[in-house]
């Protein structure tokens, strides 16, 4: 009566039917994203018209979606890597500030401070990676403890001031200039996204990062070095930051120490949402854009119709919980306690 075969028999038919019941759910996540983005496109080209649908509009919306659009391509490798990541929103307003204060209280020319402020995105993402790939800390203590760290650094250098002084103009021209009818901010989102994909899907690198998001022990037994790779992870995302945050400074000619916080939810909404809807149950960059358009379409039209902000938060905020929902129903994601 305890015969082991007869219970794996015995099982057959309930592991068939919740693969059948994961596959329906996977289906209907990806078709309940696609009908919801079209749904809220026509309900406010249809309420807003006049300005909804105008091309100056349509292009507004990819220019400030663009920093955006850059931090969650960035997150989107360390999060298929089952890390987390909650400093970057922090981070984007630090690296930016950098810049603005170099130019403003130091008068180095714009490049010095674009890469200065990269370099210390580069930074805070080492420093994140020695702390939870090597040190074995936790991804989610160490980095909401590192954002919280950044914060004070941010207030600590602009002495909790707005920085706009002595800015240079080419630097603000990066924000507001414009190529081919595009603001510069959408032509570095695009290159972003390109760079991110062609290192996440098109090399030995990328795949050996989504093996660790696999199963990082399998990973290492297989002889990967699954510290490095996590580092590199960490990395990325704080280059990302690091750009997200110049152009924020650059198109607003001003630095303030409240830059970037808002874009955690955001980022985390946009790559579950893409993880849901295109190749579910994995996170990937072009998953990650649709989530964006999605999100920025969202918050464009309910800005247009004059909803109050507390609204907005509470309609992205549910948009994430669905979205995990639907990624942990249709085919989970698991983050893992790394080796």
């Amino acid at each position: 009566h305890d015969d082991p075969i007869r219970r794996s028999a015995a099982h057959r038919p309930l592991d068939s039917l919740s693969g059948f019941v994961r596959g329906r759910v996977r289906s209907a996540g990806r078709l309940a994203v696609f009908l919801a983005f079209v749904l809220t496109f026509a309900v406010f080209a249809i309420l807003r018209s006049d300005t909804f649908l105008s091309e100056q509009n349509l292009k507004s919306i990819l220019w400030i979606s663009a920093p955006l659009a850059i931090l969650s391509f960035g997150l989107t490798i360390v999060l298929s890597m089952g890390d987390f990541d909650l400093s970057i929103g922090p981070t984007v307003g630090f690296t930016g500030a950098v810049a603005a204060y170099l130019m403003s209280f130091y008068g180095v020319g714009w490049a010095v401070a674009v890469i200065a402020a990269v370099g210390v995105g580069i930074g805070v993402g080492i420093v994140i990676g020695l702390l939870t790939a090597y040190g074995g800390g936790s991804p989610f203590i160490i980095t909401l403890g590192m954002g919280t760290v950044v914060t004070g650094l941010n207030y600590t250098l602009t002495g909790a001031t707005t920085i706009f002084d002595h800015i240079s103009g080419t630097y603000i021209r990066l924000g507001r200039g414009e190529l081919l009818g595009f603001r510069y901010h959408v032509w570095v989102a695009l290159v972003v996204l390109l760079v991110i994909y062609v290192i996440h899907d098109r090399t030995e690198v990328g795949r050996y990062m989504r093996a660790v998001g696999g199963n990082a022990r399998t990973a290492l037994l297989s002889g990967l070095n699954v510290r490095r790779l996590r580092l590199y992870g960490f990395v990325i995302v704080g280059i990302c930051a690091a750009i997200a945050g110049i152009l924020i400074t650059a198109s607003a000619g001003t630095s303030t120490p409240q830059d970037g916080l808002e874009l955690l939810l955001p980022a985390y909404a946009a790559a579950f949402i893409g993880s849901a809807s295109f190749r579910p149950g994995t996170f990937n960059v072009f998953g990650t854009a649709i989530g964006i358009l999605f999100l920025a379409v969202l918050q464009n039209g309910l800005t247009l119709m004059s909803a109050q902000t507390s609204t907005i938060y509470l309609i992205q905020g549910s948009i994430l919980i669905i979205a995990v929902l639907l990624v942990r129903l249709g085919g989970p994601v698991r983050y893992q306690s790394h080796v």
